[in-house]
């Protein structure tokens, strides 16, 4: 038997050699994105860093008929996300504006409703709600939804950016940009304190540093642009925020006279400084643990 040579044997072992280092680097390698049950749930968060999207057993919201003082904006975005949900052309939307009046409120309402009009619960419209801070990994997840027979909205709550933060233009990528833009059967939906999602002070200062500030200034400010609906939440009048504790006094039966509703609910949002439907709610807990009645749908 012939002995190997010694150029055979160096082949052999740098052989050996190159699979240990494949078999290494697979281990290393992050798992394949594998695409979710979408009939497990009617609602996911995305895990950027597993990317993967976590089913949502049970959504924290609001009925839709509790939602009152922001009618416009509730019709136009219904209207908006019916037409999505047939698959008919549909905008992107942005809600912005004072804090506390009801917007990441609306788009979880208007989802459950559109979904109950459309009937079974694993085939039609699904809420996909991705964090701020995981808005760099948009594209991994348009990818993921991209092709499926679901029609999404992807919801981002609190939506800003600060000075020094790019993570910005992975959002304009998919809002418009890039070469595959935005899938047909995924929407985006966003709310924000914040008419252009960035501060006046950065603004300003890109106007006051800039060598070309009107071309830094557009670069930024062109990101809300790219949303095709924009729907400003205001601050609320008196009347209209008695009206919704009205109504959360009736959803519930609290019993209370309404001359001494109505002169609680005042002194809550003096002492609180403002009005809006975040105090108004946080009157009604109040109100309900002192008067005994639990808070249940």
């Amino acid at each position: 038997m012939n002995k190997p040579s010694p150029a055979d044997t160096v082949l052999a072992l740098l052989a050996q050699a190159m699979e240990r280092i494949s078999a290494a680097l697979e281990r290393l390698a992050p798992p394949a994105a594998s695409l979710p049950d979408f009939g497990a749930a009617g609602a996911f968060i995305w895990q950027a860093a597993a990317k993967k999207l976590e089913p949502v057993a049970r959504v924290n919201r609001v009925e839709m008929n509790l939602l009152k003082g922001i009618d416009r904006m509730r019709d136009t975005l219904l209207e908006n996300t019916e037409r999505f949900a047939k698959g008919l052309p549909a905008n992107n939307a942005l809600l912005w504006g004072t804090r506390g009046m009801g917007k990441s409120s609306l788009v979880k309402a208007v989802h459950a409703q559109v979904s109950a009009e459309l009937g079974t619960r694993d085939a039609g419209l699904k809420l996909v709600e991705i964090h701020r801070e995981d808005i760099e990994s948009l594209p991994a997840l348009m990818g993921m939804l991209r092709g499926s027979k679901h029609h999404f909205i992807v919801f981002c709550d609190d939506l800003s950016f600060e000075a020094e933060d790019t993570s910005y233009k992975s959002l304009k990528a998919v809002l418009e940009g890039g070469i595959e833009g935005r899938p047909e059967n995924v929407i985006l939906y966003a709310t924000s304190n914040r008419r252009h999602l960035m501060s006046r002070d950065m603004i300003e200062n890109e106007r006051s540093t800039g060598i070309n500030p009107g071309e830094a200034v557009e670069e930024k400010v062109s990101l809300s642009d790219r949303f095709g609906l924009w729907l400003g939440f205001h601050k609320c009048s008196q009347d209209e925020f008695l009206a919704m504790v009205d109504g959360y006094v009736a959803h519930f039966n609290i019993p209370i006279a309404p001359e001494h509703l109505r002169r609680e609910a005042l002194e809550w949002a003096t002492t609180r400084g403002s009005r809006s439907g975040r105090v108004a709610w946080q009157f009604i807990q109040d109100l309900a643990g002192r008067k005994g009645v639990a808070l249940r749908n």
